[in-house]
C-alpha cells in the first residue's frame, strides 16, 4: 500500500482524514496520523483498517525522520512555524509535501533544491490561502486569454457561524484558531491600491474602515482590509492593476463593536499583566479604564468610548459577560489579548450541533473589446457540526485532493508552489465541486471608482 503521513491532528484535519480514508481502498492507501497527542491521532482514525495513529513529536529528530522516510508523501497540518522541520527532512529523503500554510521565506529558499530533486512542495492549498488562489486565477486567466485587461481585483473570505446556528448579537463564533482572530490586523498597516492610489489603514483605524457587500441568499456583510494586498500583484501577475484589495468578511456591525476592544487596548499581545490568574473579567476590563471612586466600571467604559446605554454595541458587550465579577481569567501573566480570548471562548465556541459557514467573494473589473465589465464570484460552504466544520472541509479537502493527485502523478510540477497554475487549479476545483464547493458568477457593467471621491 502507498503511505500518506499526516503530521498534526488538529481541528482542520477532520475532513482531510475522512476524505483520504474514504478513498483508501480504491487508491490503495495507508493513512498514518502522527500527533504529539496519540489520543488526538486515534480520534481521527476511527478504527479504520487502512489507518494508523502514532505519537509524533516533530522535535524528536529520530522519531520524525523515521516517520517521513517511511511515507510516500507527507502532509503537514502543523502550525506554520513548524513546517520547516518537516520540509528539510522531505528534501533530504526525497518526499513530496503538502501544506495549507503561506509560503514562508524559509520555505521559498528551498525552491531550487526541491526543483533539482524533482519534488513538489504544494503550499497555500487550504481555503484562504488556497481556494481563493485557485478560484481567482481561474477567472483572471480566462479574462486574459480572451484579451481582457484587468482593472480591479477584490477578494474577501470569512469564517462565520451559519445562519441556523447564529444565536448571539455579534453574529459570530470561532471557526478557527481564536488567537488569530483576537490579534488579527496587528503588526503593521493594511496596504492596498485603489484607482492607482496607494492606501494604508493603521491598526487603530482598521475596524472603522469597512466595505459593504452582499452575497445572494445570505445577505449583507462587511469587509475589512487584510494586512498586505499588494503582495498579490506579483503572485497573480497583476503588477499594473489599478485596484487590488483583499479582506476579511464579518456580519455588519461586528467591526464597530470589535473596535471597542481595540481602543481599550484589550487586543494587545505585547506585554504580560499582573495576577491575571486571580483576576475577574470585571477587574480585567477595569484595568484599562480611568480610576474613579464613585463611577461603576460600566459607566466608565460608556463615558470613555462615548457609548450610549441604548446602543446595540452596549448590548453586545453585556452579552459577553465582561462585567462579571465572579468569572476568573485563570491564566498566569496573560497578555491582554490572551485574557480577552479566554473571555470570548466562553461565548463564541461552537456547540456540538452548531454549524459554521465559509463565505468567499471575488470581484473582477476588466476591459474587453472596448467594454468595461465586472464579474462577481461567490462561494458559500456550510459545515455539518462542531467536528466536520466548513472550515475543516474547505481547508482539508483541497489538501487531500492535491496530495492524492501528486501521489498519482497527475500533478508533476516541481518546486515550492502555490496552486496558481491551470494544470493545478482546474482539476482541483473540478474535484471540489463534487463536495458542493463551487462558485456562482454574475456579470454586469463595471463602474469602478470615482477617483475624486476616494477616501
Amino acid at each position: 500500500m502507498r503511505s500518506i503521513l499526516i503530521i498534526g491532528a488538529g481541528k482542520s484535519a477532520s475532513s482531510l482524514v475522512r476524505f483520504l480514508l474514504k478513498a483508501s481502498s480504491k487508491e490503495d492507501l495507508h493513512i498514518i496520523i502522527g500527533d504529539i497527542s496519540i489520543d488526538n491521532a486515534r480520534s481521527l482514525t476511527a478504527d479504520h483498517p487502512n489507518a494508523k495513529a502514532m505519537q509524533l513529536d516533530i522535535f524528536d529528530k529520530a522519531n520524525r525522520q523515521e516517520a517521513i522516510q517511511s511515507a510516500d508523501i507527507v502532509i503537514s497540518m502543523l502550525p506554520a512555524r513548524f513546517h520547516m522541520e518537516v520540509a528539510k527532512d522531505c528534501v533530504k529523503f526525497n518526499k513530496n509535501m503538502v501544506t495549507a500554510s503561506y509560503v514562508s521565506k524559509e520555505m521559498e529558499a528551498l525552491d531550487a533544491e526541491v526543483k533539482e530533486k524533482g519534488l513538489t512542495f504544494m503550499n497555500e492549498i487550504g481555503v484562504d490561502p488556497g481556494i481563493d488562489h485557485m478560484s481567482a486565477m481561474q477567472v483572471i486567466d480566462r479574462i486574459r486569454s480572451q484579451g481582457g485587461k484587468m482593472l480591479l481585483f477584490e477578494s474577501f473570505t470569512g469564517g462565520l457561524v451559519a445562519p441556523e446556528s447564529d444565536d448571539n448579537l455579534w453574529n459570530y463564533k470561532f471557526t478557527w484558531n481564536p488567537r488569530n482572530v483576537v490579534v488579527a490586523g496587528q503588526g503593521g498597516a493594511a496596504e492596498f491600491i485603489q484607482a492607482g492610489q496607494y492606501k494604508y489603514i493603521p491598526y487603530q483605524r482598521l475596524f472603522r474602515r469597512t466595505e459593504f457587500l452582499s452575497i445572494p441568499k445570505y445577505g449583507r456583510f462587511e469587509g475589512l482590509a487584510n494586512r498586505n494586498s499588494l503582495a498579490y500583484r506579483s503572485i497573480y501577475g497583476l503588477e499594473n492593476i489599478p485596484t487590488i484589495y483583499r479582506g476579511t468578511l464579518r456580519r455588519i456591525g461586528f467591526s464597530k463593536a470589535w473596535n471597542v476592544f481595540v481602543q481599550l487596548g484589550l487586543t494587545d499581545d505585547t506585554y504580560a499583566m499582573q495576577h491575571t490568574e486571580q483576576m475577574s473579567y470585571r477587574s480585567f476590563v477595569n484595568s484599562f479604564l480611568p480610576y474613579s471612586p464613585t463611577d461603576s466600571v460600566e459607566l466608565k467604559l460608556r463615558l470613555s468610548l462615548k457609548i450610549d446605554q441604548d446602543d446595540l454595541i452596549w448590548d453586545k458587550l453585556v452579552e459577553l459577560d465582561i462585567f462579571n465579577s465572579e468569572k476568573i481569567i485563570g491564566l498566569k501573566n496573560a497578555t491582554p489579548a490572551q485574557a480577552l480570548q479566554k473571555i470570548l471562548e466562553d461565548k463564541w465556541t461552537l456547540k456540538p450541533e452548531d454549524k459554521d459557514m465559509i463565505v468567499m467573494y471575488h470581484k473582477f473589473g476588466f476591459e474587453l473589446n472596448g467594454e468595461r465589465r465586472q464579474i462577481d464570484s461567490t462561494m458559500v460552504s456550510i459545515g455539518e457540526d462542531q467536528t466536520y466544520t466548513a472550515m475543516a472541509k474547505t481547508v482539508g479537502l483541497p489538501v487531500g485532493i492535491a496530495a492524492l493527485k501528486i501521489l498519482n502523478g497527475e500533478i508533476k510540477k516541481p518546486g515550492v508552489l502555490r496552486p496558481i497554475f491551470p494544470e493545478i487549479y482546474n482539476p482541483i476545483l473540478k474535484s471540489l465541486e463534487d463536495y458542493d464547493i463551487k462558485f456562482e458568477e454574475t456579470e454586469k457593467e463595471f463602474i469602478g471608482y470615482n477617483t475624486d471621491q476616494l477616501n
